[in-house]
């Protein structure tokens, strides 16, 4: 009777997990590494898939661009991996990642992640398809006319001035760019997108909502587990004192009365939007759409200024540039000079400025890829995508692979001066997406960064303390150190 109960102790306490677990790990592999759509004849791409159900997820959260180097220099441009609990395919490339945002609703639809999908709500534009996407984003592409972009620049003028004069005002001491580029870039969206003046939102306040925002957006890529100081624990308790006081701001926004006439705000329009419908004003798909909004307008600015910063001031000869043409435009002056205000049209005129942008997205894109979900089995470039396979395109490694840029690792904006062939360019260059999902506030992020670079070049030379800085992703494009530099006022001699 004792042998018994030992050996059925046994199997219950160490064969039977045994079993279990090998039986796993032969349905792990029959679904995500041997196994095949049924009569398709394709194979899957080469590549790896990781740990039973972990996948590879940890060597991307721990390592970033290093394990994603290392898969394309192994693998090429199309390979699998397993990746926040899905089996996924990367592709990279101009012509495969033109198949993929082509092939939006017919191939593919966009699914992010579950521990993004949970922690920015299934109301935000990212998250929502079809007509409901076509919809909500007609209604917000309003506040990014031509009409409203020129109605926002004064403000952006204002707030970037009072920026650049706090870090003249440092005297030349010490300054860490990227968090202070995040903040400046916080109250232009909080103000521009939003609506909110600055005068209603105090120092603290908003230092507590940068704080919470940087702690949402380094949990957005975790493992979709909500346990006590998980990722997405942390990152939803982030969620949630972000909604709160945005929610503080919608109603304080809705008892105030809207001035008539000019342009009005992202969130001003959706709300609206609600209203003119006859629909109850749903505050929780308002809370998330004002998230995103901050996110997408305030997150990846603030990495493309960073970036601008640092080739500008790696890049003096290119720097001299930007003020010659600044000179020539007669808007070579200090920010004091209240006869030099920007509008649209003196923007647009400033071809080489921009020219610098399209170079810094080019080797520093702030949002590094988009993620879809395959609809059907298809075929891209001779490879199978099964079906339910979340499929990642990556914008920074298409700008590294094309072949339409000489030198590619060179920092030449005068390469965007030659309009190169719209075919040959149109993937090739896709800082902001393309297709049907490309960014919505694109235009914003133009405007934006060209009054930075100008105001910057006219305004401030400075000194990267540390040289050229490592870049990392988490999963926004960002330099390790924070740049360390010194800013003193330009002499206005070029």
């Amino acid at each position: 009777m004792g042998f018994s109960t030992l050996l059925a102790s046994t199997l219950c306490t160490v064969l039977l997990p045994l079993l279990l677990f090998l039986a796993a790990v032969k349905l792990w592999n029959l679904y995500c590494v041997s196994g095949r759509e049924p009569g398709c004849n394709l194979p899957l791409p080469p590549g790896t898939m990781g740990l039973p159900f972990f996948g590879e997820t940890l060597q991307l959260v721990l390592q970033r661009r290093k394990f994603l180097q290392m898969k394309r220099r192994k693998y090429g441009f199309i390979y699998k991996t397993h990746l926040f609990g899905r089996p996924t395919v990367r592709v990279m490339g101009a012509e495969n990642v033109r198949h993929i945002l082509l092939g939006e609703h017919r191939l593919v639809s966009v699914q992010w992640p579950a521990s993004v999908r949970t922690i920015l709500g299934s109301g935000c534009l990212s998250n929502l398809h079809d007509g409901q996407h076509k919809h909500r984003k007609k209604v917000i592409m309003k506040a990014f006319s031509r009409e409203a972009l020129q109605h926002y620049v004064p403000g952006i003028q204002e707030e970037v001035n009072a920026c650049l004069a706090r870090w003249l005002r440092s005297g030349g001491s010490c300054l860490l760019v990227y968090p202070e580029v995040k903040r400046l870039m916080f109250r232009i969206a909080m103000r521009i997108l939003l609506g909110f003046e600055p005068r209603h939102t105090d120092q603290d306040s908003e230092q507590q909502l940068v704080e919470a925002f940087e702690e949402m957006i380094r949990n957005l890529f975790s493992l979709p587990i909500d346990v006590p100081f998980s990722g997405l624990y942390r990152g939803l308790r982030a969620r949630n004192f972000i909604h709160a006081k945005i929610e503080e701001n919608i109603r304080a926004k809705m008892s105030r009365k809207q001035p008539a006439g000019g342009c009005k705000d992202a969130l001003q329009l959706l709300m609206e939007h609600t209203q003119d419908n006859g629909e109850p004003l749903n505050m929780q798909e308002l809370k998330e759409s004002a998230t995103e909004l901050l996110f997408g307008g305030h997150e990846t600015t603030a990495s493309a200024a960073t970036s601008l910063i640092t080739f500008l001031g790696l890049h003096r000869d290119v720097l001299q540039k930007v003020r010659k043409e600044l000179q020539v435009k007669g808007l070579l002056c200090s920010m004091n000079q209240d006869d030099k205000q920007l509008d649209i049209e003196v923007l647009e005129q400033l071809k080489y400025a921009g020219c610098v942008i399209k170079e810094t997205l080019r080797l520093s894109p702030p949002v590094p890829g988009g993620f879809r979900v395959a609809l059907k089995t298809f075929e891209l470039n001779g490879y199978q995508i099964p079906k339910g396979w979340n499929v990642i395109y990556s914008i920074c490694d298409t700008h590294d692979v094309a072949d339409l840029f000489t030198n590619k690792n060179e920092f030449d904006p005068d390469r965007f001066m030659s309009p190169s062939p719209e075919d040959s360019s149109r993937f090739s260059f896709i800082p902001f997406g393309g297709g049907l999902r490309s960014c919505v506030g694109k235009e914003f992020a133009k405007i934006l960064l060209k009054i930075f670079t100008v105001e910057l070049a006219r305004n401030c030379d400075w000194q990267l303390l540390n040289g050229p800085p490592t870049m990392k992703t988490g999963p926004i494009v960002y330099p390790v150190d924070n740049l360390p530099t010194k800013f003193i006022g330009f002499n206005g001699q070029i």
